[in-house]
């Protein structure tokens, strides 16, 4: 399923969004949703460099997997 957004973007970057969708034939909504795919696989690395830093330093625990399967009664 596919959802419409409506965006503002900066000159330059719709410019640019603009020349590289006419040299390679592809839909503006098609390169945003791709470079946003890229974008937030970069964000989950971000995350979890942040969680085992925040673990590391003592901000934040873990529990034992057979503690949550047992409160969950599997």
């Amino acid at each position: 399923m596919q959802i419409r957004h409506n965006i503002t973007l900066d000159e330059d970057i719709s410019q640019e969004l603009d020349s590289v969708a006419n040299e390679l034939g592809e839909k503006k909504s098609y390169i945003i949703e791709r470079a946003l795919a890229v974008y937030f696989d970069f964000l989950d690395l971000k995350l979890v460099q942040k969680r085992m830093k925040d673990l590391k330093e003592g901000r934040d625990t873990t529990i034992d997997a057979n503690d949550v399967w047992k409160e969950i009664g599997i």
